[in-house]
């Protein structure tokens, strides 16, 4: 009896001590078993510490600087991609598309079952794409016959789409005050190519952008292989629109945080595309007030090469050492060590495109957000055209000198694939973001 009454005293004891009521004394100290975490470093980023500098314009062109007036702003530091996102990273996530598809397809045998009914996916177990039944079960993700080349089984590239949801942060805090009494599924918004559908989006890139952009022009060669041949794995991915771009993010941010949690490690904060304002600051490398992320007023250096993979002149394309887009990284990087802050292709942010956004825009962390939705000539009650139109910076290889300047703001519009506009991710950093980051 003695012993069962001393086990029971222990067991008593291990369950205050594991709930913390038994050390602290009545004194306030927390709760116990939290461990020190520093922010990971995602591979193939850069950090940028906290910093301030001005926006605008840098050069004397008056009827700019009436619409991109010099402001100074702060911005929070942050990890950012330190070459633009290439065709073989994004291809990375097209194959997990069409991974999670088949699985999908599959049914029960890649399904994980919970209580309720529902289902995820499960990844760990092998998927063997040449088993006769898994093929079998595939063949609707596949071209039909009559759309076929050479007879040749394709995957169907229109049925990859990635799915996803998001909690709308804005419109929960400009939403009436209901405290608890608030509705958290008014603020879930669904990824579609609508207006909050869940139809998806589709991820694969628009390899046509090379004949579609250039009316008059042999490029058919690069719509053939641009994204897919191995010759151009590191050359950074295009022919993918902003929500494409807004996808990839999301799929990068789960692809890591999964496996945090297998690791029981916390998670971070998401991937997403920067505001320009970011982008800009660094463009400029830690330098205030100039021209180009190399710090000079020039775009070529003292041997007279050039420094960025631009349109020289009135059409020299080959004499900056690219045609087309080329290798990422083949260019020397500015003082924060970024590749390709100017030319190569021009880089979607999350901004949305106004004139006058530096007159408006905080001061802090500076943006200016706005998701279009359905057009009005989808909807009635839909966006105009021009609220569509999101910022792009860094000039491409087809644009002049002046697209290439670290202050220019130009613009895309969301729906819109080109064959010179890519993207880099970004995260914030979380803690005392300084130059030491402690």
């Amino acid at each position: 009896m003695k012993i069962v009454n001393s086990f029971l005293i222990l067991v008593t004891v291990t369950v205050l001590i594991s709930c913390g009521l038994s050390n602290d004394r009545g004194e306030l100290t927390g709760v116990p078993g939290r461990s020190v975490w520093f922010h990971p470093q995602p591979f193939g980023t850069i950090y940028v510490p906290t910093g301030s500098f001005h926006i605008g314009q840098d050069e004397q062109d008056i009827l700019s600087t009436q619409l991109a007036p010099n402001k100074q702003i702060s911005i929070v530091g942050f990890y950012m991609d330190d070459t633009e996102i290439t065709n073989n990273e994004y291809r990375q996530f097209v194959y997990h598309v069409v991974d999670s598809i088949a699985r999908e397809t599959m049914g029960e045998t890649f399904w994980i079952e919970q209580e309720n009914g529902d289902h995820y996916i499960n990844y760990d177990e092998r998927l063997d794409m040449e088993d006769p039944t898994a093929i079998e079960t595939l063949n609707d993700m596949f071209y039909a016959e009559s759309e076929r080349h050479y007879k040749v089984k394709q995957l169907d590239v229109r049925k990859l789409k990635y799915r996803y949801e998001w909690v709308d942060l804005v419109a929960a805090a400009k939403a009436p005050r209901k405290g608890y009494d608030a509705n958290r599924a008014d603020f879930i918004r669904k990824a579609g190519e609508k207006a909050n559908d869940d139809s998806g989006v589709e991820i694969y890139p628009d390899t046509l952008v090379w004949v579609r952009d250039f009316t008059y022009s042999f490029n058919e060669p690069m719509t053939r292989m641009y994204f897919w041949h191995p010759k151009y794995d590191n050359y950074p991915v295009v022919g993918v629109n902003w929500r494409q771009a807004t996808a990839f993010c999301n799929w990068r941010t789960m692809h890591m945080n999964t496996y945090y949690g297998k690791i029981d490690e916390p998670i971070v904060e998401p991937f997403r595309l920067p505001t320009e304002y970011e982008w800009e600051y660094a463009a400029r490398g830690g330098r205030d007030g100039n021209m180009y992320p190399w710090g000079s007023p020039y775009i070529r250096n003292s041997k007279g090469c050039f420094l960025a993979n631009f349109k020289p002149g009135r059409g020299d394309y080959p004499s900056d050492g690219g045609f087309y887009p080329i290798h990422v990284g083949s260019y020397f990087p500015n003082d924060f060590g970024l590749y390709d802050m100017a030319g190569n292709v021009a880089e979607w942010t999350r901004t949305a495109y106004q004139n006058s956004t530096n007159f408006f825009s905080d001061d802090m962390n500076s943006d200016y957000e706005y998701e279009a939705q359905a057009t009005k000539a989808e909807n009635p009650n839909g966006d105009p055209e021009t609220l569509k139109r999101k910022v792009i910076r860094g000039g491409s290889w087809k644009d002049i000198g002046h697209f290439i300047n670290v202050a220019t703001r130009t613009h895309e519009y969301q729906d819109s694939a080109k064959s010179f506009v890519g993207f880099r991710c970004v995260m914030t950093f979380m803690g005392r973001s300084i130059k030491d980051k402690n």
